[in-house]
């Protein structure tokens, strides 16, 4: 299937490990021109070399924090005089910030808002004059199923990403009419470099599948996710094979969400 992605631009935030990384690769597997941001330099050329060696393809790479509002201007700004243009947009920033509630100092509320929530809406809305320009657009908000139904100890986590689902549903009733689409994708337990360090330290002897399995014996698929297998769902998303597909918020998590 023919996902008509070649030669559009995309920027994927987060992007220099993880799902981040899977779906900057997978774009450019598809014809896209890519722009990959995060704010460790290293990983960054790590991960371009990475893109270069399975593609043949360049991508531009931009070290920005979008915690920071001037950052996330930066990305926009840099991407659009560097390719021209931009089609799609992936909110992917983010880390994983667990706990009970009466541990969660104010410091960590706005720390982890100010990455999940206010990253993907000022991205989103220096994003959108570019997106009117070339006749519309598709922006992916990656959020995680415990926005839908939190669990115990998962804050304030549950929370930012909660109200990336609500972000997703407003943005793309406003943005419809410009023929931008808005989605999110829900992750479960997917394969990442903080699991991986679960894996060597807490069970070294076992394989990564035999660790998957176990670890993941609780969801009916009965493994942990590959970060290609969010990718997948991610590019689908953002492509013209999805172009009746907005508002909508997909869970990508092997089965083991109770909320639909």
């Amino acid at each position: 299937m023919d996902l008509g992605l070649k030669g559009k631009v995309a920027i994927v935030t987060g992007s220099s490990k993880g799902i981040g990384l899977a779906t900057a690769l997978q774009l450019v597997k598809e014809g896209a021109n890519v722009t990959i941001c995060a704010r460790n330099e290293e990983n960054l050329e790590q991960a371009e070399k990475v893109i270069f060696k399975e593609t043949g393809q360049k991508v531009l790479t931009i070290s920005a924090d979008v915690s920071k509002k001037e950052d996330c201007e930066k990305i926009i700004c840099e991407t659009v005089e560097h390719f021209g243009q931009l089609n799609i947009l992936v909110n992917n920033a983010g880390t994983s910030s667990a706990n009970p509630f009466e541990s969660v100092e104010n410091e960590l509320w706005q720390q982890d808002l100010d990455l999940k929530l206010f990253g993907a809406v000022n991205c989103s809305k220096y994003a959108l004059s570019h997106m009117r320009a070339v006749g519309g657009g598709a922006i992916v908000n990656v959020t995680a199923v415990k926005g839908k139904s939190p669990s115990e100890s998962s804050l304030p986590t549950s929370v930012s990403r909660a109200a990336g689902l609500a972000l997703t549903k407003a943005m793309s009733k406003d943005l419809g009419k410009d023929h931008i689409r808005v989605n999110s994708v829900c992750i479960g337990l997917i394969r990442s470099s903080q699991i991986e360090r679960k894996w060597n330290k807490q069970a070294p002897e076992l394989s990564w599948d035999e660790f998957s399995k176990e670890m993941g014996k609780n969801i009916p698929i009965g493994r942990i996710g590959d970060p290609q297998e969010a990718a997948n769902v991610i590019t689908f998303l953002v492509s013209d094979a999805a172009s009746y597909v907005s508002g909508t918020a997909i869970n990508i998590d092997g089965g083991s969400s109770p909320a639909l």
